[in-house]
């Protein structure tokens, strides 16, 4: 079963988690700032489980990566590149919504030769 980290349980995230839930490989961790929002989003799914997280706490981002085996980044585009450089250390992949940043651009040799895929802007700009 491949695990999938979603970190941020904001109004885009609603749509992902619940199609994930739907699919039976997977497990999900919807980690946010604001539980209740992730548990709310999970509703007591059996393949689900969501957990008090802020972006600050390095530690814990390093672990939630490297347990999982896809890191789905919908917070805020300024941590992004906390996220892709836990990614790149553990060796998994991230998706994220958000444009590439020039910093993010500069990851790009440390994921290749990670074998680390690091897919930026995956969805649509609001109001097409």
């Amino acid at each position: 079963m491949q695990r999938i980290l979603v970190l941020g349980a904001g109004l885009v995230a609603r749509p992902l988690v619940r199609y994930l839930l739907d699919q039976p490989d997977f497990h999900l961790t919807v980690a946010s700032r604001t539980v209740s929002k992730a548990e709310r989003m999970i509703n007591g799914h059996p393949r689900g489980q969501a957990l008090a997280f802020n972006i600050t706490d390095a530690d814990t981002l390093q672990r939630l990566v490297a347990e999982h085996d896809l890191a789905v980044s919908l917070l805020p585009y300024v941590y992004h590149l906390q996220v892709a450089q836990a990614c790149i250390a553990h060796r998994k992949h991230m998706v994220t919504t958000s444009y590439v940043s020039e910093a993010m651009r500069a990851l790009d040799g440390a994921a290749r030769e990670a074998g680390t895929t690091i897919l930026n802007e995956i969805g649509l700009d609001p109001g097409i």
